[in-house]
């Protein structure tokens, strides 16, 4: 006998297909960096799980949702209040790395930025208050920097690593192809001072 997957009028929602936020995005030489650290990272540690393409690695400043399409009139707040955020150039270092807890087999394993990033968090309440002043709502006040290295499901300590650091000079608004695995920029903001 067939098993019934679904009750007629009670099929599963469509998945998103889009996801748009804010980032940093390391520079060339310091992506090859984090990438060879994360390579020797997740063998040290038996995990897995595929490491995300050096081109996608980044640091998220503010997530602005998953959606069926990209919605314009979001990507038109967005990039007016990307336009009005102002901010120096500063260093970012990653000296850290660990997982965060997670689902089994899709547990983030991160870099983590120490106790120098008071730029960092200066750029993500700008950021966050620009994107309140153009309506899109209150940011999350939880704020953890980090570049996802991969998902595994092992759960790694966090422990110091040699420190991987890039000046940071710009800011970007991505959009992300879900299920694509690919990462479309659609708007930069150069730092100046």
């Amino acid at each position: 006998m067939p098993e019934q997957l679904f009750l007629p009028g009670f099929e599963a929602p469509p998945r998103p297909t889009d996801r748009l936020f804010f980032a940093i995005l390391p520079n060339p030489d310091a992506a090859a960096v984090i990438t060879r650290q994360a390579r020797l990272l997740r063998e040290e540690y038996g995990m897995r799980g595929r490491l995300i393409a050096s081109g996608r690695l980044h640091v998220t400043l503010s997530y602005l949702g998953d959606y069926l399409g990209l919605p314009q009139a979001l990507v038109a707040a967005a990039v007016t209040a990307g336009a009005s955020v102002r901010a120096a150039p500063f260093e970012l270092a990653f000296d850290r790395a660990g997982s965060f807890p997670g689902r089994p087999r899709n547990r983030p394993f991160v870099l983590l930025n120490g106790e120098d990033g008071v730029a960092l968090a200066a750029l993500h309440r700008t950021l966050a208050g620009a994107l309140e002043k153009a309506g899109l709502g209150p940011a999350n006040s939880r704020y953890t920097p980090h570049v996802t290295l991969l998902y595994d499901n092992r759960l790694a300590p966090v422990r110091p690593i040699a420190p991987i650091a890039w000046t940071v000079r710009e800011f970007v608004l991505i959009h992300s192809l879900l299920g694509r695995s690919r990462h479309v920029p659609l708007a930069r903001w150069p730092l100046v001072s």
